[in-house]
């Protein structure tokens, strides 16, 4: 079992910054990658970004160049730095964790004035 809490969220405006975090607990050490995964109303839930055990990131085309996911395994937390923000990223965002299950958290909303 893993639990994960995100934090973070808020309120932007276009062209500004936000600094997603996901704390994990439970039985980390089984964990093989860690991502985030946004759903906009009215959408389905898409792809953002993923981090391996090992560092290797993956990240979808919409977000390449302007988000940054990381890890600190002393802290069992992953973060997604967000930055150049756009009104299309507004949506609910939420971390995942890859066992032999999926775990996820329960979501952070990011919100993007234009």
């Amino acid at each position: 079992q893993v639990q994960l809490v995100e934090s973070g969220g808020g309120l932007v405006q276009a062209g500004g910054s936000l600094r997603l975090s996901c704390a994990a607990s439970g039985s980390i050490r089984s964990i093989n990658a860690m991502g985030w995964y946004r759903q906009a109303p009215g959408k389905q839930r898409e792809f953002v970004a993923t981090i391996t055990s090992d560092g290797r990131t993956t990240y979808a085309d919409s977000v390449k160049g302007r988000f940054t996911i990381s890890r600190d395994n002393a802290k069992n937390t992953v973060y997604l730095q967000m930055n150049s923000l756009k009104p299309e990223d507004t949506a609910v965002y939420y971390c995942n964790a890859v066992l032999v299950y999926v775990y996820w958290g329960q979501g952070t909303q990011v919100t993007v004035s234009s």
